[in-house]
């Protein structure tokens, strides 16, 4: 499954249970829902674990953080799939907002390059 826009692309390869996000998340709201809807089900397809791959992605606003949110959470529901999130360095908003997503689920392991 795939979503392209202008301003951002999101990915999801099923061979590696790997989503990929790159671009800039720039959105509103509701604006959200395809993405959120593509990473629940990535999510429900509960996998032994799930990558999250946002190294591409240069910016996320207040918005995308809470879609990011709520898909981490739809995870630690499921509770059978391990998380692996990877960022960058290069985008600073990253090292601050991807840590704070272990709060919702410790088990979560953050790479940040």
């Amino acid at each position: 499954m795939e979503i392209t826009h202008d301003d951002y692309q999101v990915s999801h390869d099923e061979a590696t249970s790997t989503v990929t996000c790159a671009g800039s998340f720039r959105l509103h709201g509701e604006e959200y829902k395809p993405i959120l809807d593509l990473l629940i089900s990535a999510a429900d397809m509960k996998t032994p674990s799930l990558t999250l791959d946002v190294r591409g992605l240069q910016f996320l606003n207040s918005s995308g953080i809470n879609t990011l949110s709520k898909f981490i959470l739809q995870v630690r529901k499921h509770g059978a799939t391990t998380v692996l999130v990877q960022g960058s360095s290069q985008f600073p908003w990253q090292e601050k907002s991807l840590k704070n997503l272990q709060r919702l689920l410790p088990a979560l392991k953050l790479e940040i390059d």
